[in-house]
């Protein structure tokens, strides 16, 4: 919830509740002004600091404290920039609140946003964490069928089949690529959660002509991947890189809360354990051995 505004400040007020992005756009730069935020060349959040390159922040010695993506949101109160702050409906659960700013957002968005998957066409998920669930979400609320959820957990299949998955493969023991050919002719849409490059690798070999592999997991800044580049020329696969699910926070955030409120996003089946603010490191723990869900921090 908002406590107070600086000068300037006209998208929230004091009282209103907000969802916190932590990909603050500039909103002026020529990506913004062209409608995608999530390529915004001008954001400071990935230097960790507010758009002047200052931070609020400062430890017991007066030392100054850099929050990570210029948030730094393992604490009771935060100074973020405007565009950080995207208002929601009061009567969505702080809770459910927490998931919108970032793997939720992601999820869907790669399901609607960065590849558009239309009703009646196929896609498989690669991965079934908090990102790879999300996805699932997304492609049941647009109305792909069917829908294959793959990963090495039978609890995470489990839970990728009430969230919308028509079919669900181990990746130990089934060659995923030789399936999605033979029981489909290959898929419309392979997405990747997990950001494994070997992983990624495979996408192509699961797509029928034309489909389209979508990078949603993210891979470490310095791999690389092989891919069979006559195939993809030949039949015109497509491969997409998909930053933050290409969502503009002010725009998408709000809207999947009305969807949740609306009952057609079922996230709180994401949520697994609820902990106090100073159990932080314990949450980390938790995403060890957690079955896609996310562990939710309360002051």
């Amino acid at each position: 919830m908002v406590t107070d505004v600086g000068e300037g400040v006209s998208a929230v007020k004091a009282g209103d509740h907000v969802v916190l992005s932590w990909f603050a756009p500039c909103r002026r730069c020529r990506k913004c002004l062209a409608g995608m935020a999530w390529l915004c060349t001008g954001t400071q959040a990935v230097a960790n600091t507010l758009p002047d390159g200052t931070t609020p922040i400062t430890d017991a010695q007066g030392e100054e404290v850099w929050p990570y993506l210029g948030l730094g949101a393992f604490t009771s109160r935060v100074v973020v920039p405007e565009s950080a702050a995207v208002k929601v409906p009061d009567e969505l659960p702080f809770g459910i609140g927490a998931l919108l700013g970032c793997s939720i957002s992601t999820g869907i968005g790669a399901a609607m946003n960065t590849a558009g998957v239309r009703p009646g066409e196929s896609a498989v998920v690669v991965g079934a964490g908090g990102v790879g669930l999300s996805v699932v979400m997304g492609l049941r609320l647009v109305g792909a069928d069917p829908i294959i959820a793959v990963d090495l957990s039978p609890e995470r299949l489990a839970a990728a089949e009430r969230f919308g998955a028509t079919h669900t493969l181990d990746a130990a023991t089934t060659d995923v690529a030789a399936w999605c050919q033979e029981e489909l002719g290959g898929a419309d849409y392979a997405f990747e959660a997990i950001g494994s490059p070997k992983v990624i690798e495979t996408l192509p070999g699961m797509l029928t002509s034309g489909g389209a592999a979508v990078l949603v997991g993210m891979a470490a800044t310095d791999a690389m991947g092989a891919f069979n580049l006559f195939d993809l020329a030949d039949q015109g696969k497509r491969i997409l890189g998909c930053n933050y699910g290409s969502s503009v926070g002010a725009i998408d955030i709000p809207k999947l809360a009305r969807l949740y409120l609306a009952g057609r996003l079922p996230l709180d089946e994401l949520i697994g354990k609820v902990r106090p603010l100073d159990e932080a490191a314990a949450a980390f723990e938790d995403l060890k051995s957690a079955v896609g869900a996310r562990t939710i921090l309360e002051p």
